[in-house]
C-alpha cells in the first residue's frame, strides 16, 4: 500500500503527463497555421509572400512563370489555369486567372494551397491578390473565374542562388473543406417534423 508521499509523487507523474498529452495535442492544431504563417513570411519551402502594393522597379530581364492547378480526390471539380504560362519582365505585375467548375450534382467547398518550384524562388514571388486559404463554395454546375496579381521581385537576380533562374511554377491544389458552421446553428436541435 502506498503511502500519502507516494500517492502525491504518482499524482504528480499523472498530473505532468496528461499536462504533456494535452499540450501536445494543442500544439498539434497549432503546428499547421504557424508553419503556414511562418513560410508565408519567409518563402520557405517554396510558399510565396503576400504583399500589399506591386513593385516600383522592372528590370528589362524577362522571366517566364508557368502555372499548375490541381484537384485532390473527394472533390469533384475541374480546375485549371486559362493559360499555361506568361513571359513577362521581372517586377512586372501581371493577372492571370484560374478556372474552377463544380461538376457534381451537389454544392462542394473547397480551399486552395499553393506552392513555388523552384524552391528558392518561393521568396521573390509576391502575389498581392489570390483565391488561396480561402473557403470556395460552387453550387452544382456552377463556374468561377479565381484571379492571381503577382509579380517577381527584382532582387531574385542579386541572390547568386536564385539569379539563373529563367522559369518558375506555380502550382495551386484545391481540397475539399467542409464549411464550418457557427456554434449556435451546431448546437440547434433537429425539428423532426423537418427531418421526414
Amino acid at each position: 500500500m502506498a503511502t500519502g508521499t507516494q500517492q502525491r509523487r504518482n499524482g504528480v507523474v499523472v498530473a505532468a503527463c496528461l499536462g504533456i498529452f494535452f499540450g501536445m495535442i494543442g500544439l498539434s492544431y497549432a503546428a499547421v497555421p504557424l508553419y503556414s504563417m511562418f513560410c508565408k513570411v519567409t518563402g520557405y519551402g517554396g510558399t510565396v509572400k503576400t504583399v500589399e502594393q506591386a513593385s516600383s522597379v522592372i528590370l528589362d530581364q524577362n522571366i517566364k512563370v508557368r502555372f499548375d492547378g490541381n484537384v485532390t480526390p473527394g472533390l469533384a471539380w475541374d480546375f485549371k489555369p486559362d493559360q499555361r504560362e506568361v513571359v513577362m519582365k521581372i517586377g512586372e505585375t501581371k493577372q492571370i486567372f484560374f478556372h474552377a467548375k463544380n461538376t457534381s450534382d451537389k454544392e462542394l467547398t473547397g480551399q486552395a494551397t499553393f506552392n513555388v518550384t523552384p524552391e528558392q524562388a518561393g521568396a521573390y514571388f509576391n502575389k498581392i491578390q489570390c483565391f488561396c486559404f480561402t473557403e470556395t463554395t460552387l453550387k452544382p454546375g456552377e463556374e468561377l473565374e479565381m484571379p492571381v496579381l503577382f509579380f517577381v521581385d527584382p532582387d531574385i537576380v542579386k541572390d547568386r542562388e536564385t539569379k539563373s533562374i529563367g522559369t518558375i511554377t506555380l502550382s495551386y491544389t484545391f481540397y475539399p473543406h467542409e464549411k464550418t458552421r457557427p456554434v449556435a446553428d451546431a448546437k440547434k436541435p433537429v425539428d423532426a417534423a423537418k427531418k421526414l
